[in-house]
């Protein structure tokens, strides 16, 4: 890149934000400050020093607990129809996929436990669908459920909490409409 023809020097002011504050009349508009006792940048914008760091205290933090105002939405990620389901956990917590033959949902990949979500199933066009789960799926009363046999889009949802790195607990709700 070249270099300007006209150039501005940057100054930089550095002290306490008391100090700083306190002396705001000898600083230049624009000027960078340097407050040493918070370890932050300020900007001279009129009367005031401005922070130049981003106000993070209305972001969420992965390590604390939240309480959220508005709804929090994720996607549904659509799995790709086969003899053999593969789910990626890391890709979402909500899943679709059609059958369109009977099916088996594989074990999952990158189980973490905690996370939950939801699988729903749908009926193609012929109906009358069934699907087999790995051995990670653990149902009430150790038994999977029979999916509904209607054809033209029948829905199945199955809700999952992943327990541990091999255990999934699910609670099946079949026929919806």
């Amino acid at each position: 890149m070249p270099t300007p023809s006209t150039r501005t020097p940057v100054r930089v002011a550095r002290g306490t934000y008391s100090n700083l504050n306190s002396s705001i009349s000898d600083l230049q508009e624009g000027e960078i400050c340097y407050a040493t006792d918070q370890d932050k940048l300020y900007v001279k914008e009129g009367s005031s020093l401005v922070s130049t760091q981003a106000d993070t205290s209305t972001l969420a933090a992965l390590a604390t607990a939240q309480t959220f105002t508005a709804g929090q939405r994720g996607e549904i990620t659509t799995l790709t129809d086969g003899a053999n389901i593969s789910v990626n956990l890391a890709d979402s917590n909500n899943f679709t996929v059609t059958l369109a033959g009977n099916r088996t949902l594989d074990n999952p990949s990158n189980i973490v436990a905690g996370q939950s979500g939801s699988i729903f199933i749908v009926q193609d066009g012929t109906g009358s669908r069934t699907l087999a789960y790995g051995s990670y799926y653990d149902f009430a009363g150790g038994t999977a459920p029979t999916l509904t046999a209607g054809a033209g889009g029948a829905i199945d949802r199955i809700d999952y909490v992943v327990r541990s790195s091999t255990s999934i607990h699910c609670v099946f709700t079949g026929n919806y409409s």
